[in-house]
């Protein structure tokens, strides 16, 4: 795996002041937001990109308000946050908007990505353990919800998993279900 990485930067922002380093893994550009003091064992939050939610604040999901959860958790508690670009669930902006329309005609999350021709889910975590390899992370408590992140990290002990459980509305009500239900998310 071939990866470039940035120097480090300050980022203060609505959240706290923290550092931000970048890296490079092909064409994915992926981001890592941490306080300068990381705690011993870090809360760490892996979010995936979601231009909607997070940057628009679209209530067909959460990500917006576990992005923003995860920032104040890890000013509280100097830990990190590993930005992940892998848009729609990595199956990019062009064919998430494509999902969403089919999500509007009745069919669900995953049936939606099935009928672009992926699977449920195309996300992969492998830069995850380099990340924290690279910030020399031996153990991390883990905030999420999604047993694939979990299973994911190799080299690394995951010594807690902290469930991100988000209030659901009128537009994100099924997609959490389906989350639960059918991708095994511990909601």
């Amino acid at each position: 795996m071939n990866i470039k990485i940035s120097e480090v930067a300050n980022l203060p922002s609505r959240f706290g002041d923290f550092k931000v380093k970048a890296f490079k893994e092909g064409q994915k550009e992926h981001l890592v937001i941490y306080k300068d003091d990381l705690a011993e064992v870090p809360i760490v939050r892996v979010h995936s990109e979601c231009l909607t939610g997070d940057a628009i604040g679209s209530l067909k999901c959460d990500c917006r308000d576990q992005l923003e959860f995860a920032l104040k958790l890890a000013e509280a508690s100097n830990g990190m946050v590993i930005y992940l670009r892998q848009e729609g669930r990595n199956i990019g902006l062009l064919n998430k908007i494509n999902a969403y329309a089919l999500q509007d005609m009745g069919l669900n999350t995953i049936e939606a990505n099935h009928q672009l021709g992926f699977r449920a889910d195309e996300r992969t975590y492998e830069i995850v353990t380099r990340i924290l390899e690279h910030f020399n992370i031996k153990k991390i408590k883990l905030l999420t919800n999604n047993p694939d992140k979990i299973n994911s990290i190799s080299n690394i002990e995951i010594i807690e998993r902290i469930p991100i459980i988000m209030d659901s509305n009128i537009y994100n009500e099924d997609y959490l279900n389906v989350k639960k239900d059918k991708m095994g998310h511990l909601i």
